[in-house]
C-alpha cells in the first residue's frame, strides 16, 4: 500500500503557485492558487510514512496526516477527506490559515535538504475537492435527543462544539453579537488568507444540519442584549466560546492623539468594507490609502495590518517590533508574504512616543538589544540609549494582542471564576466553568491562540458536555426510581 510513498527523495518541494507580489497587492482574493490533481497527488507521495508522525504530534487536533496524504497519493479522495474530516471539523480552513511552518510542516521527519512534505496545501486540496464533488453533508443525527444547548460565539470553538453536539442529536441554538458566522474568521483574518465564501458555506452547512443561529444577539444586560440568566434558563447547557476580543493597551506620550488605532477595529472595518456593508462615519477614517502606516507588533494580526494597508494603497507601512526576525512570533511565511507585498519592517525597535497637535504625525522609536533569557527562556531586550529615531506616521495601529473582556461583571455572574489573567476557569478534564452546566472553550480560556486550538477545544468541550447531560439524564432517573 506504500508503493506510491517515500517519494521525497525524487520528487522536490512544491506548494502552491502565489500570484505575483505586484497583482496581490492591488486586491483582497487569495495569494494561493489551488492545486492541480496532479500537484497534489505527486506532493502527497513525498510522505515517508514514518513510524512516529512528529506531524500528527505536533497537529493540536491530532490529524491522522500521514494516512490521507497516502490515500491522496493513491487516487483515494474521498477516503481522504473521511479519514481528515474525522479529526478536524473545519480542515479547508485550517489548511489555509494554520501556520504549518511551525507545527505539522515544521516538524516532518524528512531530512533538511529534502525539505517537508506540503501537508497544509493538500489538506486544503482535499476539502475543497469533497465540496466539489458533493462528499460533505450535513450532519444528520441518528436518534434526536429533548435537551437543548446553547453557545455562546460563532467563532470557530463554538462552531466545532456545535457540529459535534448536533451530531449527538441535541438542539444547537448558537448566539453571536455580530450578524455573520465565522467571528475572527470572518472579521480578523483578512480575505487574501481566507476568502468569506468558505466560512459562509460551512455556515449553511451547519443551518441545513439543524443548528439554530441568533445572529446580532448579545449576551448581558444592556439594551437589546439577552441576559445570561434568560439565557441559562432556556437551555440544559451552556458553552462560553466568546473568544478574546480586548485589545491590549501601550503607554507613551502622545498615546491619545487621533489616527492611534486598534488591529481589531481596523481590520473588521477593512473586512466589511470588502464584504460591501456601509460603515459607520468613525469606521470610514480607518483606512490607509495615500497614509504613512506604522504598525506595532510582531504576531500573525501585525502581518494581517501590514499586508491589508498595503492593499489599502498606503503610502508606506513600517512594521515595528521589538525583536529580531528569528523571535518574531508570527508565521515566517506571513512575514515574508509581507516583505514581497513591500513592507518595511523596523526590528529591534519599540515605540516610546508619538508625535503631533491633535492627531499622531510621527512615531518615536528607540532601538532596542537582546539581553539574557527570561524565565521561560526567551531573550528580554533593552533599550539602547542615544539610539531614537522618527518614523513618520499618519495612521498608527496597535497590533500587540488580545485579553478577555470581564465577562462576570458584563453578565452580571459575580460566580463566574477567572484567571488573574482574566480567562475563564475551566475543569482540566471536564471544561466546566464554577457555573454547574456552564463550560467554556477556545481563546476565553486558552487566551489569544491559534483556530486549530480553538476547534480541538470546542469539540473536546463537546464531547464533555454529551457526558455530562447523560451522566444527568442517569441520576435523575436513578434518584426518581428511588
Amino acid at each position: 500500500m506504500t508503493t506510491k510513498m517515500l517519494k521525497f527523495v525524487s520528487v522536490p518541494q512544491k506548494q502552491p503557485d502565489k500570484r505575483a507580489a505586484t497583482a496581490r497587492r492591488t486586491d483582497f482574493d487569495e495569494i494561493y492558487k489551488d492545486f492541480a490533481t496532479p500537484e497534489a497527488t505527486e506532493q502527497a507521495s513525498r510522505c515517508s510514512q514514518c513510524g512516529v508522525p512528529f506531524c500528527s504530534v505536533h497537529c493540536p487536533l491530532g490529524n491522522n496526516i500521514p494516512d490521507w496524504l497516502m490515500l491522496t497519493a493513491q487516487g483515494r479522495l474521498e477516503e481522504a477527506y473521511g479519514v481528515s474530516s474525522a479529526t478536524n471539523t473545519f480542515p479547508e480552513i485550517c489548511g489555509r490559515i494554520c501556520p504549518q511552518d511551525r507545527l505539522c510542516e515544521g516538524n516532518c521527519v524528512i531530512e533538511p535538504g529534502f525539505e517537508s512534505v506540503t501537508i497544509g496545501a493538500v489538506e486544503r486540496y482535499i476539502t475543497d475537492t469533497a465540496f466539489e464533488k458533493g462528499w460533505v453533508k450535513p450532519v444528520s443525527p441518528v436518534l434526536e435527543r429533548s435537551q437543548s444547548v446553547a453557545i455562546i460565539g460563532a467563532g470557530p470553538a463554538g462552531l466545532a462544539a456545535a457540529d459535534q453536539l448536533r451530531a449527538q442529536g441535541y438542539k444547537v441554538h448558537v448566539y453571536d453579537r455580530y450578524d455573520r458566522v465565522g467571528g475572527l474568521l470572518v472579521y480578523g483574518i483578512p480575505g487574501f488568507k481566507l476568502e468569506k465564501h468558505i466560512v459562509a458555506r460551512r455556515h449553511q452547512l451547519l443551518e441545513e444540519g439543524g443548528v439554530v443561529f441568533h445572529l446580532g444577539q448579545g449576551i448581558g444586560d444592556g439594551e437589546g442584549e439577552l441576559s445570561f440568566a434568560d439565557l441559562r434558563s432556556r437551555h440544559d447547557v451552556v458553552l462560553i466560546a466568546t473568544g478574546v476580543y480586548k485589545s491590549r493597551e501601550i503607554g507613551g506620550p502622545g498615546v491619545g492623539l487621533a489616527g492611534i488605532e486598534k488591529a481589531l477595529d481596523y481590520l473588521t472595518a477593512s473586512n466589511r468594507r470588502s464584504l460591501g456593508d456601509t460603515l459607520p462615519p468613525e469606521a470610514q477614517a480607518l483606512d490607509a490609502a495615500g497614509k504613512n502606516v506604522v504598525v506595532l507588533g510582531g504576531g500573525d494580526t501585525a502581518m494581517d495590518c501590514v499586508r491589508t494597508a498595503i492593499r489599502q494603497g498606503a503610502k508606506s507601512v513600517k512594521c515595528v517590533y521589538r525583536r529580531d526576525k528569528a523571535n518574531m512570533p508570527g508565521s515566517a511565511r506571513e512575514v515574508k508574504n509581507a516583505e514581497e507585498e513591500g513592507v518595511q519592517f523596523e526590528w529591534l525597535a519599540a515605540p516610546e512616543a508619538f508625535l503631533g497637535e491633535g492627531h499622531v504625525s510621527a512615531v518615536r522609536a528607540v532601538r532596542m538589544k537582546l539581553g539574557l533569557p527570561d524565565a521561560t527562556g526567551r531573550q528580554s531586550v533593552e533599550p539602547l540609549e542615544g539610539s531614537s529615531f522618527t518614523l513618520d506616521a499618519d495612521l498608527v495601529i496597535k497590533a500587540l494582542g488580545f485579553d478577555p473582556e470581564p465577562l462576570p461583571q458584563l453578565w452580571g455572574q459575580k460566580d463566574l471564576a477567572v484567571s488573574r489573567w482574566g480567562t475563564l476557569k475551566v475543569g482540566q478534564k471536564d471544561f466546566m466553568t464554577s457555573l454547574p452546566g456552564v463550560f467554556a472553550a477556545g481563546d476565553i480560556v486558552r487566551g489569544a491562540s491559534l483556530v486549530v486550538w480553538a476547534i480541538r477545544d470546542g469539540r473536546d468541550a463537546a464531547a464533555c458536555m454529551h457526558t455530562w447531560i447523560q451522566e444527568n439524564i442517569m441520576a435523575t432517573a436513578k434518584a426518581e426510581q428511588g
